[in-house]
């Protein structure tokens, strides 16, 4: 029974989510529509509750080592449930702006977040599976929420056909390495990978990272991406492009570094691979693209790449440099749809990159905002997208992937074009009709001016020296 305390109270953060989702479940069906508001607020207090616990809870491992709450799982999920949280908040004003405000929303969130939690803490592969799943059956229902859109309904349809594929992947590749290693945990994986590193289990690790690959949109397993991004909720996709993609890329790591650590020359060539081919698909696909949030989906998937660098180079350095870079890319992309959500014209969404034109007049603040987030995303130094950028290319580099490293900042170069085409836009193209023609949410403004804030090389700075993503580091290659 002792055993059984000190497992639950390890994985108390999941637990609560899962709890906390089923009443505000029970309490939006008693008190109808008319709870959207309240709902969402109480989700946001829950996430932050537990965020806050997370970070101060114990750690250890439960349920025979499926389970593991370590410094990098803590440091994943305080930025995933942060990150929900802030997607609740976009999406509160959002729904209330087009009428269409669902107690839903918030629910499906939080047990999204109870999922990626899980995903965090996966100490095997069922866990992992299990994790996987819990967070994407939440997704798909998202992608689609908007369900009176052809588009939304088409790309729920599309997430939902494209991730059954993906999990078949992973199921197969787990398959093969249970068979050959004969155990699911991840230690005992390691253990055997050490003393029998045959073809047969890399073979299945190679499915593995394909279903993987899937889940943070990395070439060429990207097909979803660009049409769920443009048919999907604004709010909605600023969630697609933040909690799960740190989520998975934390499941990366402990499955590579900690299951196939031994096998880093193998694996290696394939995150290094799909890094290239993430960056050519995302730099050029995104110079042809007019719609904003698909736009972003191709900027998401060249920030992939760069990310799966730091997982590449297999080093505590390269690990940190990943943990550094997503977070830095989540706060970048909060402050994007925060823009997005923060503006209309006649009555309707911005969605084309020349509805920007004469932002500078209109809403100078939202425009000055919008270039912060544009220079960052480029990497112009001193600004936070260079700071991760420099860290990921820096651990490749020492691990001797400097070519990879070259094609990174080749591909960055290109898909400069197209921020620095939205700058152009808003600075020197003169506007049709007004920008604004409704009153906004505020809680997207301020969304964007703190991400905006954020970008500058003060605060980035300081995060390098923080004390949890070092241990989380340290963890994620075994030295914590």
């Amino acid at each position: 029974m002792t055993d059984l305390s000190s497992a639950l109270h390890l994985a108390a953060p999941e637990a609560a989510l899962a709890a906390g989702g089923l009443v505000l479940l029970l309490t939006g069906a008693f008190i109808g529509e008319k709870s959207a508001r309240l709902i969402s607020g109480l989700s946001v207090l829950l996430l932050f509750v537990v965020a806050a616990l997370t970070a101060v809870g114990p750690l250890g491992s439960a349920f025979n080592g499926a389970y593991v709450a370590d410094p990098l799982a803590v440091y994943g999920k305080v930025v995933i449930f942060l990150s929900a949280a802030v997607a609740i908040v976009l999406g509160d004003g959002w729904m209330h702006r087009t009428r269409i405000a669902k107690f839903e929303y918030p629910i499906l969130i939080v047990l999204a977040s109870a999922g990626m939690g899980m995903m965090a803490s996966s100490g095997d592969l069922i866990s992992l599976y299990i994790g996987i799943e819990l967070h994407s059956l939440a997704l798909y229902v998202l992608a689609a929420f908007h369900r009176d859109n052809l588009k939304a309904s088409e790309a729920g349809l599309k997430y939902f056909v494209l991730g059954a594929l993906s999990s078949g992947l992973l199921l197969y590749g787990a398959s093969l390495i249970y068979g050959f290693a004969g155990s699911m945990r991840f230690e005992d994986i390691a253990a055997f990978a050490t003393a029998n590193p045959g073809p047969g289990l890399i073979f299945g690790l190679v499915f593995l990272i394909c279903g993987l690959a899937f889940k943070v949109s990395a070439a060429p397993f990207h097909m979803w991406t660009p049409d769920v991004y443009e048919g999907a909720p604004t709010p909605v996709v600023a969630l697609f492009a933040t909690a799960p993609k740190v989520a998975a890329m934390v499941l990366i790591v402990r499955v590579l570094i900690e299951g196939f650590g031994v096998a880093h020359a193998q694996w290696a060539q394939v995150i290094i691979l799909i890094s290239l081919i993430s960056f050519a698909v995302g730099s050029f696909g995104g110079l042809m693209q007019k719609d904003i949030q698909r736009l972003l989906a191709y900027s998401s998937i060249i920030n992939i790449g760069y990310a799966l660098l730091g997982v590449a180079a297999g080093t505590e350095a390269g690990v940190q440099a990943t943990l550094m870079f997503m977070t830095l890319y989540v706060i970048d992309q909060f402050g994007f749809f925060a823009v997005l959500l923060s503006l209309s014209r006649n009555g309707r969404p911005i969605r084309k990159i020349a509805d920007l034109a004469g932002l500078k007049k209109d809403r100078p603040l939202m425009a000055v905002a919008l270039t912060i987030l544009s220079l960052s995303a480029v990497g112009i130094p001193p600004m936070s997208g260079f700071w991760g950028k420099f860290f990921v290319f820096g651990a490749a580099a020492d691990a001797g992937y400097w070519m990879a490293g070259v094609a990174g900042l080749v591909a960055s170069v290109v898909a400069g074009f197209y921020y620095l085409r939205i700058i152009k836009v808003m600075w020197f193209d003169a506007a049709e009709t007004e920008v604004a023609t409704d009153k906004s949410p505020l809680e997207a403004k301020w969304v964007a001016l703190a991400a905006a804030a954020f970008c500058f090389p003060l605060v980035i700075v300081a995060l390098t020296w923080l004390e949890p993503l070092t241990r989380a580091a340290a963890s994620g290659v075994g030295a914590g």
